[in-house]
Order: structure tokens, then C-alpha cells, then sequence
């Protein structure tokens, strides 16, 4: 099966880039069997961080930002057993987007044991920007996914925050041959005047998501989860999903106004899986 057929751009926008990438087992190791880039974005040389086998692979865009009308289509797939780590180079910075918004389009795809980390770098949205992400995943009823995002708001002239027109960010979740078992949509959409008081995001700044789907989640584990982020700065809840196809997911979602205690707290949780599920040590992501 072709990654990149998988990839169908809007008719009327031509991708600024394009990113396909199948990782399968090979001896122990996962590795990319195929691969494919065009526009601005590429993966960097592989890396494996610890004996598990998992590869890790960092999305870069040259370009540095998205801006307005940019199109960016993403496609990846983990086959059976394979394992992989994929994370950015730095933050994804939307600008102003005059005109039209931003766009990224993400699929997903997860074999049979198959295991998919997902670690970008946080979304920072400047003045006057409007962004929509798309994720779509697939998973068989025996793959384990762990999805982390954070988004801050961007600097602006006169110092204040939350000077972006819109955030859409809608991941769709649906089981192999077992239907959906996720829609999670998030709205941010400043309001024109007034940003700092209770009733928009309760007066924070920073969104932070982590979103796990494995037949190992249950409402023990989303008590310990939560239960993990109480010694941090900032204001969590967690939910379940239903039961498809033997498989459960959570939803984990975190206001701050910091994106460095974000960071540690969906680390924290990441790390407490990667010691559960797997028996390895905790990320060590530094790019500098």
C-alpha cells in the first residue's frame, strides 16, 4: 500500500508540504520503509534513543512558520509492530494569515502492536492568525497511541496575548473495522475585547492535550494520571472514551500560562506509560 496515495490535497490548494512516512519492523528495529517529502517539509536522519527498537524520526519546515492559505498534508503509517517517536525540530508558528487560515492535515495509521508517540513541539498562534489542524487515526484494536500538544499564544507589539483570530484543532479517532471512538474538537476563538477575566479559558494562556488510546487505559489509570498532575501549575481534567472493538481511549486537558510547566506535566504522564507499558526510561527530547 502507497503512503503517498494516501495524500489527496485540496483541489483548489496546492500543499506548501507534503510529508509520507510507512515504519515497519525489521529485525528488532523499526525502521522507514518508505518515505517521501516535497515543499517545506522533510524528516531529519533517524535516531534511536534507547534499545527498545523505536525509531525516532523530527519533522522540520525550512520555511520556519505557516501563513496564510498554507497548506501542509502529513501522512504516516506504523505497520504491524513496528514503533515510532515522532516529534519537531522546534515550535509550529503560525503567523497572520490574511485572506485565508493556515492548515494542517494529519493521518495516522497503526498495525496490529503497533506503537506511535506523537511529541511536536508547541503551536504558537501570532497576532491576527487563524490555523486549522486535522488528525485523522486509525488504529487496530491491538496498537497503543500517546499524542501530546501544547499551544501558547504569540508575542505581540503592544504585549498583550491571545491576539490570534482562531484556533480549530479537531482529531477523529476511529478503531479498525470497530467505528469511532473519538471526536475531540478544540475552539479557541479570542473574543474582541475582554480576554483576561473568567469564562474564556478561565483566565489562562496555555492549552496543553495529551490523548492515549490503548486496551491497557481504564478509569484506574486516568485517577493516576490525574492524580500525577497536582504537583503542577495548572489546571487539569481527564476523560474517558468509550470501548471499541476491546480498545479504550482518554483524553487529557491542561490550562497554564506556562509553557515549560506543560511541557513537564504532559512529560510526567508520558513518561509514566513509557515506564509501565514498555519498561523504558523517560524522553529526553532536547534539540540544542
Amino acid at each position: 500500500m502507497s503512503t503517498t496515495a494516501a495524500i489527496e490535497p485540496l483541489a483548489a490548494a496546492v500543499p506548501m508540504g507534503e510529508l509520507a512516512l510507512l515504519v515497519a519492523e525489521r529485525g528488532g528495529r523499526s525502521v522507514a520503509v518508505r518515505q517521501f517529502h516535497r515543499g517545506a517539509l522533510r524528516v531529519l536522519r533517524p535516531h534511536y534513543l534507547d534499545d527498545s527498537g523505536q525509531v525516532c524520526y523530527v519533522v522540520v519546515n525550512p520555511g520556519g512558520a505557516y501563513l496564510g492559505a498554507d497548506l501542509y498534508v502529513i501522512d504516516v503509517e506504523v505497520a504491524e509492530g513496528a514503533k515510532l517517536l515522532l516529534t519537531t525540530q522546534s515550535a509550529t508558528k503560525i503567523y497572520r494569515t490574511p485572506g485565508s487560515f493556515a492548515e494542517q492535515r494529519m493521518r495516522l495509521r497503526l498495525g496490529s502492536g503497533a506503537q506511535l508517540e506523537l511529541a511536536p513541539d508547541q503551536v504558537i498562534a501570532y497576532r491576527e492568525a487563524s490555523y486549522r489542524q486535522n488528525t485523522h487515526i486509525t488504529l487496530h484494536p491491538t496498537s497503543s497511541l500517546v499524542m501530546s500538544e501544547v499551544i501558547t499564544p504569540g508575542w505581540s507589539p503592544d504585549g498583550a496575548s491571545f491576539r490570534y483570530e482562531e484556533l480549530r484543532l479537531q482529531t477523529e479517532i476511529r478503531i479498525e473495522s470497530g467505528g469511532l471512538l473519538a471526536l475531540d474538537n478544540l475552539l479557541i476563538r479570542p473574543p474582541q475585547h475582554d480576554v483576561t477575566g473568567l469564562g474564556f479559558m478561565e483566565g489562562f494562556s496555555h492549552v496543553g492535550s495529551l490523548i492515549v488510546v490503548d486496551r491497557r487505559v481504564d478509569q484506574a489509570l486516568a485517577d493516576e494520571l490525574h492524580v500525577l498532575t497536582d504537583g503542577h501549575d495548572a489546571y487539569t481534567g481527564v476523560s474517558l472514551t468509550a470501548t471499541v472493538d476491546g480498545i479504550r481511549g482518554l483524553v487529557l486537558r491542561s490550562l497554564s500560562n506556562s509553557t515549560e510547566e506543560l511541557n513537564r506535566l504532559l512529560g510526567a504522564c508520558s513518561a509514566l506509560l513509557r515506564r509501565r507499558w514498555h519498561g523504558t526510561a523517560p524522553l529526553d527530547l532536547r534539540k540544542y
